[in-house]
């Protein structure tokens, strides 16, 4: 299994980006497919995951800025992200959570800066 992730950028406040994550291999029962974020010096932390049924969850930090979609022909999940804050600024890292255990993708870099 490989997680393609793609989309991250230099972005200034207020401003809007599209990460895209794509799944390959062997992929059947999915739990659900998510994004984390990781900035310098802190956690991994979940930003929003979709999971099998269509259930959302979304970080209380990301909720109404922040849109999960999926492909579900594609094995792909997107992230759309609006009103970009200094704060958003992380390492975003899909991951992918099947009944035979869970996928990381390579992480892309999101920096919201003027």
């Amino acid at each position: 299994v490989q997680l393609q992730a793609s989309g991250g950028g230099l972005v200034q406040p207020g401003g809007s980006l599209r990460l895209s994550c794509a799944a390959s291999g062997s992929i059947f029962s999915i739990n659900f497919m998510g994004w984390y974020r990781q900035a310098p010096g802190k956690q991994r932390e979940l930003v929003a995951l979709i999971r099998s049924g269509g259930m959302i969850n979304y970080a209380d930090s990301v909720k109404g800025r922040f849109t999960i979609s999926r492909d579900n022909a594609k094995n792909t999940v997107y992230l759309q992200m609006n009103s970009l804050k200094p704060e958003d600024t992380a390492a975003y890292y899909c991951h992918l959570a099947m009944r035979s255990g869970n996928w990381w993708g390579q992480g892309t870099q999101v920096t919201v800066s003027s």
